[in-house]
């Protein structure tokens, strides 16, 4: 990222040259670039169908004391605001002293009521102006993300019926079996970009919520439009209820959702068959993000469909994405090249979902570097060794999970490491030595002081430990449990926030949050710039080795592997771009509106990044037109 600016500037001028458009001997390529660089997300004016008491109970479009006194009269609206129009950052400073007001009081922790009271403010934002709340939490990304998105959305969903006040989203049930195709047109956007979609089954590490999952969709997509740019009024978060085996809300008369135990087999999956085909009919060019999905069905559901939609599930491709690029830069933090990763003796715990995914991703990207023959992938399946509930797994497991089968270690391999089927993980640890203790089983506090005790034996100078499980109290250990047991060496991750940890003398433990928000939104936003029709590995690759590389040197060498997420805006821009280019380079880009698949293989790294740009969405007010509908 160093040459990044200078980079930019190069490119800012070439835009700067090709938008004048002087001469009429414009080449065609040169004309095709011109155009790729139209700002599609700018400031046009906006075509509005409602006026008066309308707009303003309308967040897409209103604009609260913003309002001009030109479009006051335009918009019947002048007598209904008080009469001092005040700018977006004025709003924003009464809107923001408020909030302040609350967070004097606020204590730290995770379950600290004073994040779910700042999530009502929040919320009630939204509910009332769009663009000035995703001002707010553009501007205060760092502050804010953890509130909207994990640990905060995990409190949420625990008490989405109490906390409910009005719809978002679209909600589609196994008693709406039928009627799919028809209810979708009832959602009032004629373009959809994005859906994330969730069947409430496995919400972040907290189990079956039912229909309160909704809570993650909604905040999944806060994060496309706050990092990616993706334009709100083109989001839906949608819920699949087809009921909850979570006795507790079977027996709560308040619970908002169906109160019957959750389909099975073949009816499951005829729901969501239906469900796809009816955001499909009617969105064509739609890109669904599945979510919290729980293992029995995650993977099951991804090989199903995408190969025919765009579609990706986050928990098991953008976890392992996210997981491989801090992987990466754990050996990078170690002084070694990337394409040492080969090396590294991984102990993972976890055996669902998530833990497959990053072990299947992790596998695929030694096997690349090992030269990405049957030899390369049986020597980096080698490198693992996995745990679950019920120990080590080896050959030996009985009824063994088919997703689990290639990582299963021989019988013979476990006798050379003195260990056996089922085997504890302290055991594993004390044993293999390895350099990487990763954690994605949702199993709060499982990396205990004798496993982290068992670490300090490790082969490696520099070992890493990855705490990957949400929300925070789900995660296996905490930075400061893992610095003073293993040592001040140790490199950290976690997939919820921590403060760095005071090592003394000025030295820094840093805890690097290895959240998805670092790659899903770029996943999202790549694939629909390019216009691909799937979202193909060699795409997933691109942006996770994006995300690795962004660090420089001197940042890894102190232990910091993910940047921080106040940087998310140009991560995504980044990871975007390398999204676009790989599927160029596969030959799966269509392009996107005015820009076809010709148009962007024409285009420089620099000119795909500044394309990136240019089609992420800003939370400015547009001007406002009424036209009789």
């Amino acid at each position: 990222m160093s040459n990044f600016s200078s980079q930019l500037r190069a490119s800012s001028a070439l835009i700067k040259r090709l938008r004048q458009n002087r001469f009429p001997s414009t080449s065609p390529a040169a004309a095709a670039a011109a155009r790729s660089f139209t700002t599609t997300e700018c400031n046009r004016p906006t075509i509005v169908h409602k006026r008066s008491l309308d707009i303003l109970h309308d967040p897409w479009f209103n604009k609260g004391t913003a309002f001009s006194m030109t479009e006051r009269d335009r918009l019947d609206l002048r007598g209904l605001l008080p009469p001092n129009v005040m700018t977006s950052d004025q709003q924003i400073q009464r809107f923001m002293a408020d909030l302040k007001r609350l967070e004097v009081h606020a204590r730290d922790g995770p379950a600290d009521p004073n994040a779910l009271a700042k999530w009502r403010i929040l919320n009630r934002l939204h509910d009332r102006n769009e663009t000035m709340y995703y001002k707010v939490l553009i501007d205060n990304i760092e502050e804010y993300a953890p509130i909207v998105y994990t640990p905060t959305v995990g409190l949420v969903c625990q008490n989405y019926s109490g906390l409910f006040r009005r719809p978002r989203g679209m909600y589609f049930s196994a008693e709406d079996r039928g009627e799919m195709m028809s209810m979708v047109y009832n959602w009032p956007a004629e373009q959809v970009d994005m859906i994330v979609v969730t069947d409430g089954s496995r919400i972040l590490g907290l189990g079956d919520l039912g229909v309160h999952g909704i809570g993650i969709a909604v905040g999944k997509l806060d994060l496309y439009v706050a990092a990616a740019g993706i334009n709100p009024q083109r989001v839906l978060p949608v819920m699949i209820d087809v009921g909850t085996n979570n006795e507790k809300l079977l027996k709560d008369p308040l619970y908002l959702g169906l109160q019957e135990h959750r389909l099975d087999g073949d009816e499951y999956v005829e729901v969501i068959d239906e469900f796809m085909e009816a955001v499909y009919t009617r969105w064509p060019n739609v890109i669904v993000q599945f979510e919290d999905f729980q293992s029995k069905w995650a993977l099951k559901l991804l090989q199903r469909y995408r190969n025919s939609y765009r579609m990706f599930n986050d928990d098991v491709q953008g976890t392992a994405g996210v997981a491989i690029a801090g992987l990466l830069g754990a050996v990078r933090a170690q002084g070694r090249p990337m394409i040492d990763f080969p090396k590294q003796k991984i102990v993972v715990a976890g055996a669902g979902s998530a833990g497959i995914g990053v072990l299947n991703t992790a596998r695929k990207t030694m096997a690349r570097m090992l030269g990405n023959n049957e030899s390369a992938f049986e020597s980096a399946r080698s490198q693992f060794w996995v745990v679950d509930a019920k120990g080590l797994i080896t050959e030996e497991r009985e009824n063994i999970d088919p997703d689990a089968q290639p990582f299963a270690r021989k019988v013979n391999e476990a006798n050379r490491q003195g260990l056996g089927e089922g085997a504890s993980l302290v055991e594993v640890v004390r044993q293999v030595k390895p350099d990487v203790l990763l954690g994605l089983s949702a199993v709060g506090g499982l990396f205990s002081k004798e496993v982290l005790e068992a670490l300090k034996e490790s082969t490696s100078t520099r070992p890493a430990i990855f705490a990957m499980s949400n929300p925070t109290n789900n995660a296996e250990c905490t930075p400061d449990e893992a610095f003073s047991i293993v040592g001040d060496n140790v490199i950290f991750a976690s997939g919820s926030p921590f403060r760095d940890v005071d090592l003394g003398n000025g030295r820094v433990g840093h805890c690097n949050q290895g959240n998805n928000m670092y790659l899903f939104p770029g996943i999202g936003l790549g694939t629909l710039l390019s216009g691909s029709r799937i979202v193909s590995d060699g795409m997933l690759q691109a942006a996770s080795e994006c995300l690795a590389a962004y660090m420089t040197e001197e940042e890894v060498l102190n232990g910091v592997i993910y940047p921080s997420t106040s940087r998310i805006r140009d991560i995504t821009k980044e990871v975007a771009a390398a999204v676009v280019k790989e599927a160029i380079i596969e030959d799966l880009a269509e392009g996107y509106r005015g820009v076809d698949s010709r148009e962007l293989q024409r285009l420089s790294q620099e000119e795909i990044v500044e394309y990136v740009k240019n089609n992420m969405w800003n939370p400015d007010y547009p001007t406002l037109v009424y036209k009789e509908d």
